[in-house]
């Protein structure tokens, strides 16, 4: 596959203490040129890279998002971060909200295997949306706005319930997603599964890896408004009084990896739903964040961007044209392959032209 598009290729340097997560790099976002943010699908941490130079982000940070928001369970298990997004001095996050189904492991029996592949669990850390005050690079509780004294900025996330969050509550009977979710199916097997996330104004979109219902992916629009502290809850958005809207687009059968906001555009990352390579593509869906809900949408391909054999498959991306002065997009990747593992603390992330 031609990479022709490829601009330059940027340096991330972690401490330590992030490296065998970098392996597992989920989302990302660029704040105002300078701060990287990325989430990995296998921590309860954010982690805060600085612009030093033309090709290289470094002194890394790391913020427990513990510290900002109630995780219904211990640190010690995953969030599964895969949505980053910023917006009026927040710091958005979001979790898959999917099942997950059990791996097998390379020194078990087959049996042993045949069994682990039986087993699905739901983790409540992964049903976390929430938004964090970001001010001068930094993140906080609570702080005072910048630009107004007298309004405070809050951490908050949506209610959590029994079963995950309200949004799970709210899709419980939805012709499309509620047979998923009753099922229980895990989100690398077509089930339910947020994996990109992009805010316009107070609207709020998540992209979904699946489930893909007869080649066809899914956005869903929601508003948030604070219910009490700490604590958000959805609004009724929707002409039929439901507290979200459906978008349905065309990606020629892939799923969401990732949203972003480009002007009135949604830039979406489109990979496989299941644990397949490739293919992996840009789409860019014009006026996206004005569609009506319930329409079929037709994203015009913008750029392919390269995978591996069972490795580089693309999760996160954020817009990059502050730094590199054209429109571009950064690319990270889930499981990157061999080359792009400098030493113990450096990987490798691509810059893509866009059209």
């Amino acid at each position: 596959m031609s990479n022709s598009h490829l601009l330059q290729q940027i340096i991330l340097s972690f401490t330590d203490s992030f490296r065998e997560h970098r392996t597992d790099i989920s989302a990302i976002t660029l704040i105002q040129g300078k701060h990287l943010w990325l989430g990995s699908d296998e921590t309860t941490i954010l982690e805060r890279l600085t612009f030093i130079e033309q090709n290289k982000f470094a002194e890394h940070q790391q913020f427990r998002v513990a510290e900002f928001l109630n995780l219904p369970a211990s640190e010690d298990e995953e969030i599964d971060i895969e949505g980053l997004a910023y917006a009026d001095y927040y710091l958005w996050l979001v979790g898959s909200h999917s099942y997950k189904r059990k791996k097998p492991k390379p020194d078990n029996t087959d049996q042993k295997n045949i069994s682990r592949l039986a087993k699905i669990e739901s983790e409540s850390n992964r049903y976390i949306l929430g938004r964090i005050p970001f001010v001068n690079g930094s993140l906080f509780s609570s702080c005072e706005h910048p630009q107004d004294s007298n309004l405070q900025l809050t951490s908050a996330q949506l209610q959590m319930t029994q079963q995950g969050n309200l949004l799970m509550a709210a899709l419980a009977n939805d012709p499309h997603l509620g047979s998923f979710i009753k099922a229980a199916i895990p989100g690398k097997d077509n089930g339910f599964d947020i994996e990109g996330l992009a805010i316009y104004q107070n609207r709020i979109f998540l992209g979904l890896r699946g489930p893909v219902l007869r080649g066809w992916a899914m956005v869903l629009e929601i508003e948030l408004q604070n219910s009490s502290p700490g604590l958000m809850k959805l609004m009724q958005i929707s002409e039929e009084n439901k507290e979200y809207k459906k978008h349905f687009v065309w990606l020629n059968g892939l799923g969401i990896r990732d949203l972003c906001v480009d002007g009135e555009d949604l830039l979406i990352l489109a990979g496989p739903t299941m644990d397949l390579d490739g293919p992996v593509q840009v789409h860019r869906w014009q006026n996206g964040v004005n569609a009506s809900e319930n329409m079929l949408n037709y994203p015009q391909v913008v750029q392919e961007i390269p995978y591996g054999n069972r490795d580089d498959h693309a999760e996160g991306m954020t817009l990059f044209q502050d730094i590199s002065g054209v429109p571009s997009l950064l690319v990270v990747y889930d499981s990157p392959a061999q080359t792009r593992l400098v030493d113990d603390r450096i990987v490798i992330a691509d810059v893509f032209q866009l059209g």
